[in-house]
């Protein structure tokens, strides 16, 4: 039986190696949440419901994935959402160190069994990450195909507006 699956990120901004996840992942579950987490102590380049407006467009043809935002503690907001399934992308051995130890700890916070699903992000996007993404288009750098066109325009514009 398929169940509820979560993927939990910054998204900021969403990148074609995390859209890359979030599409695998939506044939293995029936329903997929992408939940951004509201962490304020990081410095955002977009706001938390620019993130939740670009994900929901370039989801909108896929009616088994939502988006969501949260604050807090990842555990609570998997107990009180009943999730199965938390799911996690690794680029590198690096990745797998942090993630293993924070599946464990999770494990031991949540009030049912949730798995936690480890994917292998496509090596074509195993580079990418959303803060080398922000590095290189402050420079002034190409980011086309890394990111979706959408989030490519919001930047352009924002970048624009802030000058």
């Amino acid at each position: 039986m398929k169940k509820k699956a979560l993927y939990v990120g910054s998204f900021d901004p969403i990148t074609n190696g995390h859209l890359d996840i979030i599409k695998r992942a939506s044939v293995h579950y029936e329903n997929v949440v992408v939940g951004i987490a509201a962490n304020n102590q990081k410095n955002s380049f977009f706001s938390f419901e620019d993130r939740k407006m670009m994900l929901q467009e370039v989801l909108k043809d896929s009616p088994n994935i939502k988006v969501d935002i949260f604050t807090g503690l990842l555990a609570n907001y998997v107990n009180e959402n009943k999730f199965d399934f938390v799911i996690r992308g690794l680029r590198a051995t690096m990745d797998f160190e942090y993630e293993i130890q924070m599946a464990q700890m999770n494990a031991r916070l949540y009030n049912h069994n949730v798995e936690t699903i480890f994917l292998m992000t496509n090596p074509k996007y195993s580079f990418i990450s959303s803060s080398l993404i922000k590095e290189v288009f402050s420079l002034g750098g190409d980011i086309q195909g890394l990111v979706p066109e959408i989030v490519l325009e919001h930047m352009k514009k924002k970048v624009t507006r802030e000058e």
